[in-house]
């Protein structure tokens, strides 16, 4: 008997430990840029200050109202942290989210364009993205040893960034699910123009072990925009809008009971490569058995009808899906030089748009 307690003790004092011992839910706050790397700047703009405000206005919220939730920060003031850092502090810390927060801009001095946009890592071959990665991937420039921490990787070669189109991300599913929430509260909570779920070959996305997202605040370089980033009520909206929609995730995780997965409700997601997406077809006449081209002009992170005013009057449409998104395509061709001249109507409605090569019904570059 006394044997036999002994051992009940045991076992309850060792439950009593590892429940203790239990990894806390994590989120890491990264505040892009700081210190020497001021990130965009517009007059008296500078894109560090906006970021690093809305992290710790969003830090704060989460350590008033979810006492179960760890936060750590990349940054707390005004320092260069090197990009890798960022993601050695995420994975030491072996955090359960990672959100990174910037400010957009473009190479014009005063633009229009308006609205939050958030990334999740994928290999999108539209300019759009490309541009941001390159933007935010510069700042590795600035540490001295690039070089050989990023193995080669020159963030100005869009040939460096053809990697990320091979590569599969485990956390696909949950990165898309949470920068789904965020996207709907920035428009929901903040009111800002929706600019929708994007991928891109972000190297601090890349080199971290957990869900994460990068998130474009707007645009510094919208004279009005930029105002509302740099004001304390707009910081305040743009926090609660990322804090609303981790506080949305957070409950969707604690409902799991062995491990979170998503899948949109829309579409099952393939994690396969590019070479074995899954492929929806909306209406398209091409055939199997070889090489196909089409024009893609839009990414979505569900299935749209297809009469969506988002197609700008395009008909018939296809779509396919890869990594967890809807990538749309218009045309179909077995001949470069006939997609091309598709290609350049295509640009006159989406300057972005991009041929994409498919055989046997399979995307192949």
């Amino acid at each position: 008997m006394k044997k036999f307690l002994f051992l009940l003790f045991s076992l309850w004092l060792a439950c009593g430990l590892a429940i203790a011992g239990e990894q806390p839910f994590t989120i890491v706050i990264d505040a892009g840029h700081g210190g020497k790397d001021g990130g965009a700047a517009r007059g008296r703009y500078e894109e560090k200050n906006i970021n690093l405000a809305v992290a710790l206005a969003l830090g704060e919220m989460i350590e008033k109202n979810l006492k179960d939730v760890k936060v750590i920060y990349t940054r707390k003031k005004d320092v260069f942290v090197a990009l890798s850092k960022r993601a050695q502090i995420a994975n030491k810390a072996k955090a359960s989210l990672f959100i990174s927060i910037h400010a957009n801009a473009t190479k014009k001095t005063s633009i229009t364009a308006s609205g939050a946009e958030t990334y999740i890592l994928g290999g999108d071959d539209s300019d759009e993205s490309l541009e941001v990665a390159k933007k935010e991937n510069s700042v590795i420039l600035l540490e001295d040893d690039h070089t050989t921490t990023y193995e080669g990787f020159d963030p100005e070669s869009t040939e460096s960034y053809i990697l990320f189109g091979l590569m599969t991300n485990i956390h696909m599913k949950q990165s898309l699910r949470l920068a789904e929430l965020l996207q709907s509260d920035f428009k929901k909570v903040a009111k800002r123009n929706d600019r929708g779920v994007k991928q891109a070959g972000l190297l601090v996305l890349r080199r971290t072990s957990m869900p994460g997202v990068l998130v474009e605040l707007g645009y510094i370089n919208n004279p009005q925009e930029a105002k509302f980033l740099n004001s304390k009520q707009g910081q305040q909206l743009l926090a609660s809008a990322i804090y609303s929609g981790l506080k949305k995730y957070k409950e969707e995780y604690d409902r799991k009971d062995s491990g979170f997965s998503y899948t949109p409700s829309s579409a099952k997601v393939s994690e396969t490569s590019p070479s074995s997406a899954s492929i929806g077809v909306a209406r398209t006449d091409a055939t199997s058995a070889r090489i196909e081209y089409r024009v893609q002009f839009l990414t979505s992170s569900k299935v749209l009808p297809d009469n969506s005013r988002q197609f700008k009057g395009l008909s018939p449409v296809s779509y396919y899906k890869e990594g967890g998104m809807v990538k749309y395509t218009y045309g179909s061709a077995t001949n470069p030089e006939e997609i091309e001249k598709t290609k350049k109507m295509v640009k006159t409605k989406f300057k972005d748009a991009f041929v994409v090569t498919f055989k046997d019904g399979l995307r192949i570059k």
